[in-house]
């Protein structure tokens, strides 16, 4: 006679891998992610969602989440509430820093994006809608998306290699986890950019260090060179010389700024930063930092037939 309780499945037996997946993020991670409401109610307040990063209470946020500014609280799934806040924002990155007035809390670990493939499993938990703790699942649809965004002084940035996923997100899930499969934290969501289309920004060095500025000073400070450019093909010859493809083509150089004064022109193709090469305007960005206000930096450029080396002092942009 066969053992009855051999025959009869348990739970996990009946769960398939993607669930035990999904499940398993879902239990390390929603203690982390708060409710995030930011003003008072019929005031022009904004609601969205948080992810704790460190125990002593700081959390991630989307800027436009707290752009209205006023009082913010934090709810957690267990029902705990904490006052909260706004310790720094980033229009230009869409990313903020808050801070819970709590003695300790859950912190989740973060992952570095830079590591993610097409096709990668990801778990999204927010609020969307103003239903707290909830978790949708889904894919990495893309890789190395840009999202424009604006500081509201008239300064445009694109956010380079966001995120997109098939995740689904809606208004409220701003601000939330974008976890991989071992529950570390590798995108914040920032919009719904349409059915089956959310996007996240990147957990990386370059947003990492976006959050320490934050953590640190309340702002980021940025260096400033004054073009407009974009990624431009190199001729063969160069390709194989500078063993990149492409480069940042200067398409318009503002008058007065550092650009000028650095002689670049419209049409020049920058192909290296000091011993740094780049080949996308994103490339270019990530290199204005704030260690490069005020320094001189040297430039090669592809100018007609040849490589030129010029040097430009950035400054800090306003």
């Amino acid at each position: 006679m066969t053992d009855r309780a051999t025959t009869i499945p348990t739970e996990r037996d009946a769960l398939d891998a993607y669930s035990i997946t999904v499940t398993s993020v879902a239990e390390r991670v929603l203690p982390s992610v708060a409710s995030l409401r930011v003003g008072r109610a019929g005031r022009g307040g904004g609601a969205g969602s948080a992810v704790v990063i460190t125990p002593d209470g700081y959390l991630v946020t989307s800027a436009h989440v707290v752009a209205q500014g006023g009082k913010a609280s934090a709810s957690f799934l267990d029902g705990t509430e904490y006052d909260v806040e706004v310790v720094g924002a980033d229009p230009l990155s869409d990313l903020a820093i808050a801070r819970a007035l709590a003695a300790t809390l859950e912190a989740v670990p973060i992952g570095d994006a830079d590591k993610l493939r097409v096709g990668q499993l990801v778990v999204a938990v927010g609020n969307p809608m103003g239903f707290s703790g909830s978790v949708t699942s889904g894919v990495v649809s893309g890789l190395g998306r840009s999202l424009a965004t604006a500081d509201g002084n008239g300064h445009r940035r694109f956010i380079e290699d966001v995120i997109q996923t098939d995740a689904a997100l809606n208004p409220g899930n701003s601000g939330g986890a974008l976890a991989d499969w071992n529950a570390r934290l590798i995108g914040v969501n920032t919009a719904v950019a349409g059915v089956g289309l959310g996007l996240a920004v990147p957990m990386n060095a370059t947003t990492q260090a976006i959050l320490s500025a934050l953590m640190r000073n309340g702002r980021v400070r940025r260096a400033y060179l004054g073009i407009a450019g974009g990624t431009r093909a190199l001729p063969p010859a160069f390709a194989q010389k500078l063993g990149r493809r492409a480069g940042v083509e200067v398409q318009e150089v503002v008058s007065g700024s550092p650009a000028a004064g650095g002689s670049l022109r419209s049409g020049d193709i920058i192909v290296s930063v000091g011993e740094t090469g780049v080949a996308k305007a994103g490339d270019l960005q990530r290199l204005m930092v704030e260690a490069h206000i005020g320094s001189r930096l040297t430039l090669t450029i592809l100018r007609g037939d040849r490589l030129v080396t010029l040097e430009v002092v950035p400054v800090e942009l306003a």
